[in-house]
């Protein structure tokens, strides 16, 4: 099958396509057909080695450009993007089988966004001068080397810019490996940055499963690991990272608060519920699927919930009026079809949905479990599909400290009408990227992240910075020196 901005081989290295069949075939599959739309190749043991000698012998290069040099291929690439934005797009659509309507409007865009905002920062990335009497003190602002970048299967374009944009901002090379279960996009982010004139090497993607994944994190030449996944894989990424004292960043899973007071606008409210658990088909990492409602507007919210997910478009994803796609792949869905079964189990009330759509590819009903109970286990696992569990509180205390019971703190919402309220509970809130009578923004000048075990480090906003470079303190000493010998 032939689709607009069909990656050519499976790995992006040292400026050009290159292919090894060598290595474990991947089966590309579209979520929406079942269908297997194309093959990559894991990588080889040569193929590793071919990506990281590439990345080490040109970053010293890179790194040796003034930022503002490297900033100016970052925008370009970004302007790039956005004119590429529809073909990114579909292929988006296909390696996810989110719908053209979310990804027209969210992915390749995001990953513009992060291109042009850190190829703007590139230029200002300074040390600072203090003065010590006649001594004084200067620090230079460096780049760590090679990182590598392992991408989640649920924003493929996004991710892959989100690490690579400020990795290169700071003069290091990017070694990125994407989910086995969407591996195209990426390759189109490395060519497009090769075409606006980022020199061979600096941005480079190899495909594989877990193994090739470890045999990166382990190599003495990367510096720097940054994750996007699953709490479980965060830990042995960590670890292993930690082996090497290598600096991480880990971006994982969560099982967010989002409290609806019965002062909240109700439509806002259960829009934001909405978009924090359905868009994407609920496949996002910092999705409130722990929507607790105060009793006095529970009902209320039920019933408006119920009547705007009955207008939600399930179809074909390339069609534009398609609003809700299909899970990302048999497997996960079968995931998630393991957990309504669970929470039926426990007694939580079926409010709509529960089922597979009988149709071609991985769809199920947008899901909302009501009178759930903090123990049950869709209360307490990332679910990462279609899934929201509906929880009722009294007080505001009782509300945050329930809100607060979990091993995870990615992100956390409010809705009110109480602006002193909204944000003395936020404040409150065990959690890295939250949101007033909102959810799930994500602008690049924002930091975004979490806490606990959602994980360390920052992606995007100038904080993004700190998490690529590293500072180098030199002392100048203006007199002689003084030694007691």
């Amino acid at each position: 099958m032939t689709y607009p901005t069909q990656p050519t081989a499976s790995h992006f290295i040292d400026g050009t396509y290159v292919e090894d069949t060598n290595g474990t075939p991947i089966a590309v599959i579209y979520p929406a057909s079942g269908e297997q739309i194309a093959t990559v190749y894991a990588a080889t043991p040569k193929i590793v080695e071919q990506a990281l000698a590439s990345a080490k012998r040109a970053q010293k290069h890179w790194a040796a450009l003034s930022g503002t040099e490297r900033g100016r291929v970052l925008r370009r690439a970004a302007d790039i993007m956005r004119e590429r934005n529809h073909d990114l797009s579909v292929l988006e659509t296909y390696d996810t089988g989110k719908p053209y309507q979310e990804t027209i409007a969210v992915d390749a865009t995001s990953g513009a966004d992060a291109l042009e905002y850190f190829g703007g920062l590139a230029g200002s990335l300074t040390g600072e001068h203090i003065q010590l009497g006649e001594d004084w003190v200067y620090t230079r602002r460096e780049p760590l080397g090679v990182c590598v970048g392992i991408g989640a299967w649920n924003y493929p374009t996004q991710i892959a810019c989100w690490k690579g944009a400020p990795a290169l901002a700071c003069g290091n090379a990017m070694l990125f490996k994407p989910s086995e279960t969407t591996p195209l996009c990426a390759l189109k982010v490395a060519e497009i940055l090769h075409e606006a004139g980022l020199p061979a090497g600096i941005y480079n993607v190899i495909q594989g499963l877990g193994e090739v994944g470890a045999s990166l994190v382990s190599d003495p030449r990367v510096a720097k690991v940054s994750l996007t996944g699953s709490v479980p894989t965060g830990k042995k990424v960590y670890a292993a990272a930690a082996a090497g004292m290598k600096h991480v960043t880990m971006e994982l899973g969560g099982k967010s608060p989002l409290l609806i007071f019965d002062d909240a606008d109700l439509d806002n409210a259960v829009g934001g519920a909405i978009l924090g658990n359905f868009y994407s088909s609920g496949q996002v990492c910092s999705n409130g699927t722990r929507v607790f409602v105060q009793k006095g507007i529970k009902e209320a919210f039920l019933k408006r919930l119920t009547e705007r997910l009955a207008n939600a478009v399930i179809g074909d994803p390339l069609d534009e009026a398609t609003s809700f796609g299909p899970m990302v792949s048999e497997r996960q869905m079968n995931i998630v079809l393991d957990y309504i079964e669970q929470g039926k189990a426990e007694g939580a009330r079926l409010v709509t949905g529960g089922e597979r759509i009988d149709r071609e590819g991985f769809y199920l009903q947008p899901t909302v479990f009501a009178d759930v109970k903090d123990d049950m286990v869709i209360a307490r696992e990332e679910i990462f599909g279609p899934v929201m569990a509906v929880l009722d509180f009294e007080t505001e205390e009782d509300a945050i400290a329930r809100a607060n019971a979990t091993e995870f703190g990615l992100s956390a919402g409010v809705f009110t009408s109480d602006l002193s309220r909204g944000h003395r509970v936020i404040a409150q809130l065990e959690a890295g990227s939250c949101f007033i009578n909102s959810y799930n923004d994500a602008p690049v000048e924002a930091p975004f992240g979490g806490t606990k075990m959602s994980g360390v480090g920052r992606e995007n906003s100038k904080d993004a910075i700190n998490n690529y470079s590293e500072l180098k303190s030199v002392y100048v000493r203006m007199g002689d020196v003084e030694a007691p010998y």
